[in-house]
């Protein structure tokens, strides 16, 4: 296939000669075509020289770590027909005649807008609702998905853990993948019979660009925190709350935690309409009489949803009935309010899709995520979870949550990941230690760094606690004791992990599995 480039030019607004408006969609950014023409027929667009450069748009990206502008050479010497700069003095000297410049101050964002294009923008044809805050993104999206599955709905997902088109399931590398990953997958999802698209969206992926080019028709908001603050994330805590809010700049229905406390600052430039939830009172959405179940191995939370009406609202009467969750956690009732009012609201915009509370209640009681308090199968009478806590907020919340279950005891085990924050490693060591009975301290993604120098800062922050803590740097064996110190009645919790199935050393994935570790461990006992 073959395109003009003046037609994925889409959004973008030429500065030579006399300007041109900008096309509606996309936004608003500028260009210079400092060589060539727009009439160029091109076979694609490409953002990595390892990739298929022949006859395609290449873009000279400016990363955290690399900047893109060092492999044009190597693009055009693949047969890039033209390229996207920010930096017109870093074009090679040899090997651009008869190759088409297009200068931009953001080629990421470029990217995006061109992508939508070259895809014939998907978005158009999907309902889409993106997810952003610190935790929740990912369980709530399942929920959204699984509802909208129980209530006949076909539907896409884009997140942490896997793509799904229907019932294909495709691995993930990323919360938000690149802009033109996204933009193929939507036009898969909507070539497949999708009617709506959930996508995890992540402060990273938003601060790159990666969901330009189309407006999502729901945001949901989770709570915010700090984290994913240092040198290759976020500079401040600040810029990490801005980034999460322009995900309302760019939808036409919010939905927000009314129970956070950074709320109105997330909407300080908000553009859309906006319904809340919470669990204390001053949300739409309410979640009230809250109750922890727990049964042989199994821990699961009830509650019951509540529409309050407002006067002059969309909805008439009061809503109301009970909900259980089939997976541990009180702070998955604010999750299950974002997933319910988001598939309410759609059903109540888009007749054809009407979710009723049987779909809602069903979807739920059946949930099941990976690696966010995922059940494990033991033969004694306790209980093993395997969850993705890997931020002092999450593990707090997550260690409360197990504790409101009246375990004998309450055994967390977890490790920090390598080239990362310390203070995250303090926080996490500090709050495992006060809320968990005993704390396993062990090895996580270690990456460039030592992973004894990691778990001694961890140390650093469960020395300030009550807990008990013991270190073992072996994360099989740290999970060995764990099990081995079990008890009826107790709660062993293995977080940090969570869906992941490798650990990253010194740049290489190995092969990891906790649930097979747990296997195997029972199978040599």
């Amino acid at each position: 296939m073959k395109r003009k480039l003046k037609e994925l030019m889409q959004g973008l607004e030429y500065t030579q000669g006399a300007p041109r408006m900008p096309r509606p969609l996309g936004g608003q950014l500028r260009y210079t075509c400092l060589r060539g023409t727009e009439e160029l027929a091109v076979e694609g667009l490409a953002y990595d020289s390892r990739q298929e450069c022949r006859g395609t748009v290449f873009f000279c990206i400016s990363g955290f770590t690399c900047d893109g502008h060092i492999f044009a050479r190597e693009a055009l010497e693949k047969g890039a027909a033209a390229l996207v700069v920010e930096k017109e003095e870093l074009l090679p000297e040899e090997g651009v005649d008869g190759i088409t410049v297009l200068k931009v101050e953001n080629a990421r964002y470029a990217l995006a807008l061109m992508s939508a294009a070259w895809f014939g923008h998907p978005a158009k044809e999907l309902i889409t609702i993106g997810i952003t805050g610190t935790k929740g993104k990912t369980t709530t999206a399942y929920m959204v998905h699984e509802i909208l599955k129980e209530a006949g709905v076909l539907s896409g997902l884009i997140g942490t853990i896997e793509m799904k088109i229907g019932e294909e399931v495709i691995p993930a590398k990323h919360t938000t993948p690149e802009s033109y990953v996204v933009q193929k997958t939507l036009r898969t999802m909507a070539d497949k019979g999708c009617r709506v698209a959930v996508m995890e969206v992540s402060s990273q992926g938003l601060m790159l660009s990666r969901t330009e080019g189309f407006t999502f028709d729901y945001g949901i908001f989770t709570n915010l925190e700090p984290d994913h603050i240092g040198p290759k994330e976020h500079k401040s805590f600040q810029e990490y709350l801005e980034c999460k809010a322009k995900l309302f700049q760019r939808c036409r229905q919010g939905i927000l935690n009314a129970d956070d406390p950074h709320l109105e600052e997330i909407l300080i430039s908000h553009t859309c309409r906006v319904e809340t939830f919470g669990t204390q009172g001053k949300g739409d959405w309410q979640g009230s009489r809250i109750s922890y179940e727990k049964e042989q191995g199994k821990l699961s939370v009830s509650f019951v949803a509540e529409h309050r009406t407002v006067e002059g609202g969309s909805h008439e009467g009061t809503e109301r009935f009970p909900v259980t969750i089939g997976i541990p956690g009180g702070f998955h009732v604010s999750n299950a309010l974002a997933a319910i009012a988001a598939c309410r609201r759609l059903s109540l915009e888009y007749p054809t899709f009407f979710v009723r509370e049987t779909h809602i209640q069903s979807a739920l009681a059946g949930l099941r995520v990976r690696g966010r308090m995922e059940p494990v199968q033991v033969p004694g009478a306790y209980a093993v979870f395997i969850d993705y806590a890997h931020n002092a907020m999450s593990l707090k919340g997550m260690l409360r949550t197990v504790r409101a279950y009246h375990p004998r005891r309450l055994i967390c085990m977890f490790g920090c990941g390598g080239n990362r924050s310390k203070l995250r490693r303090y926080q996490m060591g500090e709050v495992s230690a006060a809320l968990a009975d005993l704390t396993v301290i062990t090895t996580d993604n270690p990456r460039f760094e030592e992973p004894r120098a990691i778990m001694e800062d961890i140390q650093t922050g469960a020395a300030k606690a009550k807990g008990e803590y013991v270190m073992i740097e072996d994360r099989k064996e740290a999970i060995r004791y764990c099990l081995g110190q079990a008890r009826p009645g107790d709660v062993i919790v293995l977080a940090g992990k969570g869906h992941e199935s490798y650990q990253e050393i010194q740049g290489v994935k190995y092969p990891m599995d906790e649930r097979k570790l747990v296997e195997e461990i029972l199978r040599e006992s």
